[in-house]
């Protein structure tokens, strides 16, 4: 898969898990819990910060028919109107200068999921490196279309999506003239059970689209992310909250910065375990192979004696004959004499 750069960052197989940090609601509705988790997440080494950037007005109505609200069956939103959730999980236009200049100043890449065309204005003008789009958002095509005429990268959810979904908004941002794509596996449940993450689509998705795939994750810890690096993933999105005893309208499934900071050490060390396809020793365990079985002489013997099970056994280390040569030697006899501690060598019987 082609390499795609992100800010600052290269992203692809040959490079470690790219970390997305998502901000989402966990702000709690104040500017300055927002920059601490810019810090927080400046502080775990993930390499990127993601906002998602609409209004209550931009996302849906004021409205609070029974279309507009959540079943009362959803184990975090149950029954809430549309409005009022966006209302208190969103993150003002106004905010996004200064968390994007805390978010440069510590090193981050930051951008954001845009959900129409004001929001796209709003990161154009911030420079955005890249651009989200979310799972409910890969049915808007006009959307993606826009995103992707800038000619940034695209990182696209594919969350409740079929495959003609994920076809026609590939296909869309190709024919804007962007095939800088990354799709990424994603269960748009909140949180989400680890059965229902089916990691083994990543590579399938890979050979369908000729794309790189991620995964958005919102299973409880780090265990499925990492196990989605085995399989091929290049960037992990996982929810991030300063501390989830203090709610928020995401902190139930969102990491606490320690655990983004072991997310981050972890799918490295996944990616770094992934090697190649060569069977033999490795270069680590030259030393090891030192310590193999080989047969020795365990007792002082003379020329003359005969080898037996008294004073030839299969010891570490090697540099003797082989373990599987001892019915070979039982029964002959010594040519010179030898001390205990002497390999057994053709030579000597």
């Amino acid at each position: 898969m082609p390499t795609i750069k992100i800010g600052d960052h290269l992203v692809g197989p040959e490079h470690r898990p790219f970390v997305i940090a998502e901000m989402s609601g966990n702000h709690n509705g104040s500017l300055d819990r927002a920059l601490q988790i810019v810090d927080a997440v400046a502080a775990s080494g993930a390499q990127a910060l993601k906002l998602q950037t609409y209004t209550p007005d931009t996302i849906t109505i004021d409205v609070d028919a029974p279309a507009f609200r959540i079943s009362d069956e959803h184990g975090l939103w149950g029954g809430e109107n549309l409005y009022a959730l966006f209302q208190r999980a969103h993150t003002p236009y106004e905010w996004h200068p200064a968390i994007f200049e805390r978010a440069r100043r510590q090193g981050l890449t930051v951008f954001s999921s845009p959900f129409d065309h004001t929001a796209i204005e709003l990161l154009e003008s911030l420079q955005t490196p890249a651009y989200k789009i979310a799972s409910s958002e890969l049915v808007d095509l006009p959307l993606i279309r826009l995103a992707a005429s800038t000619g940034k990268p695209m990182i696209i959810s594919t969350g409740m999506a079929s495959v003609g979904d994920i076809h026609a908004a590939v296909e869309t941002a190709r024919a804007a003239g962007n095939d800088q794509i990354v799709l990424l596996a994603c269960t748009a449940s909140y949180p989400s059970p680890p059965q229902d993450s089916n990691l083994r689509r990543i590579p399938v998705l890979a050979e369908a689209f000729g794309t790189q795939v991620g995964l958005s994750d919102h299973t409880m810890g780090i265990g499925v992310p990492v196990a989605a690096v085995a399989l091929g993933a290049t960037v992990i999105e996982k929810h991030v909250t300063l501390d989830r005893a203090d709610g928020g309208v995401d902190s139930a499934f969102s990491l606490d910065p320690g655990e983004l900071a072991a997310l981050v050490a972890e799918s490295e060390r996944a990616w770094q375990a992934l090697g190649g396809t060569r069977i033999g020793p490795t270069d680590s365990e030259k030393e090891g192979l030192r310590f193999r079985r080989s047969l020795y002489v365990v007792a002082d013997v003379q020329a003359g004696d005969l080898v037996s099970a008294d004073n030839v056994r299969s010891i570490r280390p090697a540099g003797g004959l082989p373990p599987a040569e001892i019915d070979n030697v039982l029964g002959r006899h010594f040519t010179r004499p030898a001390t205990k501690g002497t390999p057994l060598t053709w030579d000597l019987v």
